[in-house]
Formats: C-alpha cells, structure tokens, sequence
C-alpha cells in the first residue's frame, strides 16, 4: 500500500483492530495465470505480537492450490468511503478527493488439515454471531449431521501469518478546520450511508470544531 502522507499512516494495533472488526475482505495471491480474489469473511488471532488470519474457501477454489506455507497472499480490508467535491471545501483552490479506511495485511498462507474445519466453522460463527445480540446464537451443531459434514467437507481452511501490516486513514487530516468542519458539514447531509458514517468518523478526530 502506498501511503499516500505520513498523517494519514494507521498504527499497526488499530489497523489489526480494524480489521477484526470488519471481518470481511478480499484475499488476493499470484497463480501462473495472473492474481487470482476471493471475498471472503475471515478472523484474526493475536499472541502478543504475532497475528494470524483464518479464513476459508470452497474446496475447488484455485486460491487454496497456491496456499502451499511459502507462497505470500495480500487481504484486503476496507470501510466505508465517500466522495469529496472540490467546491465543498470553505477555501478556494483544492481539487475533489475519496476519503476512506483500509488496511493490508500480507504474508505466507498454509492450508489446515481437514480435521480443523469444524473448529474454525465454530469459531467463525461465534464470533459473527454474537454481534446480532440478543439474538440466539446460531451454532453448527443444530444441523443434521450428515449436511454439515458434507459441508464441513466441502471447504478448505487457510491461516495466514501477518508478516507486514499497512493502513491508511484518509480522514482529511491535513486540512485546516475550516476546510475540515466544511467537508464534514455536506458530507453529514449526503444521502449516502458511508459519506454519513465518514462525517462521523471525522467529527470523532475533531470534536472540538463546531459542525
């Protein structure tokens, strides 16, 4: 990722923390025809200063053929985002812009042997699960047995172990606050649910102007 100023560089601690947030991404590795995506939802594991991402695709995905243990995969993790026009800012002179949040994270991946696929399929779930609170969580085990071991045998568990961690915050950081309060003003109005979720995100870094 090309960092495109230092302000708007994100700590590696809340990029992992973005990340396992958002728990959905698009995982991207190189095959002998060219990059090769899948979207997919996926958690991080953190040991200290070690992080791994466990995620899962079909069996007959070409991804998990290039996840032999050496070969780097790129996961990609982004939030909302939303159009900036030039003429919303208070002072003349700046140019439209895209403000958003996104982190990579990149390193070897390694498939899991086929008796770790219901234990990720548990975990998987209780973490997504319990973020529809009150709701009653909803586990593997109230499948009929033989439809989720079909399932289960269906798929193909990959980890990745993060070796580089890059976010970028492009928050209008480097404006002036009058430029700032003003982009955040329209963006607030827009009809858009991201450009909303953006104004927010914007107040929240500086809650002290008046919006």
């Amino acid at each position: 990722m090309h960092i495109l100023r230092p302000n708007f560089d994100w700590d590696r601690d809340d990029a992992l923390d973005f990340a396992a947030a958002r728990g959905f991404g698009a995982v991207i590795a190189s095959g002998a025809s060219g990059p090769i995506s899948s979207h997919v939802p996926f958690r991080i594991v953190r040991t200290g200063e070690k992080a791994t991402v466990q995620f899962h695709l079909t069996a007959r995905n070409k991804l998990a053929e290039l996840a032999d243990g050496d070969n780097p995969f790129l996961l990609i993790v982004w939030g909302p985002d939303a159009y900036v026009s030039n003429d919303w800012y208070a002072t003349p002179d700046h140019v439209s812009t895209w403000l958003y949040e996104a982190v990579h994270l990149t390193g070897p991946v390694r498939r899991l042997a086929v008796e770790n696929n219901r234990s990720h399929g548990d975990a998987l779930l209780a973490t997504f699960e319990a973020r529809l609170t009150p709701k009653q969580p909803w586990s593997l085990s109230t499948m009929e047995d033989t439809k989720r071991e079909a399932m289960l045998q269906g798929i193909v568990v990959l980890e990745m172990d993060v070796q580089r961690i890059e976010g970028q915050r492009k928050l209008n950081q480097h404006k002036s606050d009058e430029d700032y309060a003003s982009i955040t003003r329209h963006l607030e109005k827009a009809e858009s649910a991201d450009a909303r979720e953006i104004a927010g995100k914007l107040k929240a870094l500086r809650p002290h102007l008046k919006y």
